[in-house]
């Protein structure tokens, strides 16, 4: 029997939860392999559906934060005594910070450590998390990418000499059968970094009375951005032509409906939404960020990619697309196409093939 450990914080909702969940449901689907998962957060929580035959372990205690180092040293515990007894043939680590956490519990172990990092690849981490990261990684069996881009800074920053480039899979949607209508999407959390606020205001200058920008999302990080948005739209005297609908459980049925899909997002590990409304046949427009959307969109190919911060370039292009149909519609069958190399299986499979090696 092979020992696959994987370790996170949590399960809760997010993109690299949810893309843990679907490696641990592919893994131990696999013959002769047995899956153990190790939840290290403050929540541990499980949020997405797993094979019953997985084998969850958390800690016994709370995180206090009143204690934090004290805290932080007993999951250090927690890991190493866990790898010890189920003496797993590798482990895959997520995150940047609790990577760092998982190899200085490891230390002086043998084991097979695999990690990954899965915001934008450049980010500061803080002097304490970036010096771990530079002296910490390099001991790792192996680094996993998620675009090109990080593969880059990883090697510029000897992080790892075993560095695999692997993208997230991207869910077949189950699109509800509905007519698209002249309709500008964007989706995800109502932060800061996903400029919204700018595409508002592209979308108000272009003025076009034939279309509709709806921006799905809900607020996130303790921020009420939704309601400056929403006073924004007002401001602009828009509240026909942008519809701010906060928090949406059926995103399919916005992207069935789109034509278009702009992402202004500037920091990115790898932006499933905006591979989730190329899959769904979207004609997507998105800043050139690091990291994601360049090893998604092909320009001028299959979408838009535009520098960041080019608003009158964005705004240029959207327009473009607004009453361009041919174009769209071009640029849908060629995103659908490119997606099929991001599906969850053939994504599962090259996380399988690397950290069993």
């Amino acid at each position: 029997m092979y020992k696959i450990t994987c370790i996170i914080h949590s399960l809760g909702i997010g993109g690299m939860e949810r893309v843990m969940s679907i490696l641990l449901n592919d893994f131990v689907q696999r013959e002769h392999i047995e899956v153990t998962l190790l939840l290290i957060g403050r929540d541990r929580v499980v949020e997405f559906d797993l094979d019953k035959n997985i084998k969850i372990f958390r800690p016994k205690f709370t995180f206090d934060h009143t204690k934090r180092n004290w805290s932080t040293l007993k999951t250090m515990w927690f890991i190493r005594t866990n790898i010890q007894r189920i003496q797993p043939d590798c482990i895959l680590s997520f995150g940047e910070m609790w990577n760092n956490l998982v190899l200085m519990s490891l230390k002086g172990k043998k084991n097979k450590v695999y990690i990954s990092d899965r915001s934008q690849p450049n980010k500061n981490l803080g002097r304490l998390h970036n010096t771990l990261r530079n002296q910490l990684y390099p001991n790792a069996s192996g680094f996993i990418a998620q675009t090109s881009q990080a593969e880059t800074i990883a090697k510029n920053n000897n992080w790892n000499k075993n560095i695999a480039i692997i993208g997230n899979p991207i869910r077949v949607l189950d699109l509800p059968d509905v007519e698209k209508e002249n309709l500008v999407l964007t989706v995800g959390r109502l932060i800061p970094t996903k400029n919204v606020d700018q595409l508002i205001n592209i979308f108000s200058n272009i003025n076009n009375q034939d279309w509709q920008l709806q921006v799905v999302g809900g607020n996130a990080k303790q921020l009420n951005l939704l309601g400056q948005y929403i006073t924004q739209v007002k401001i602009l005297g828009k509240t026909e032509q942008i519809k701010l609908l906060g928090q949406q459980k059926d995103v399919e049925y916005y992207l069935a409906k789109s034509k278009i899909f702009a992402f202004m997002s500037t920091s990115e590990g790898f932006p499933n939404a905006l591979g989730e409304a190329m899959a769904a046949g979207c004609a997507c427009i998105a800043y050139d960020c690091v990291a994601g959307p360049s090893d998604m969109i092909d320009d001028g190919e299959n979408g838009f990619l535009i520098p960041i911060g080019n608003k009158d370039l964005f705004q240029q292009k959207l327009k473009i697309l607004m009453q361009n149909q041919v174009l769209r519609e071009e640029f849908s069958l060629k995103a659908k196409e490119k997606m099929k190399i991001f599906q969850a299986d053939k994504i599962a499979l090259e996380f399988y093939k690397t950290i069993t090696l």
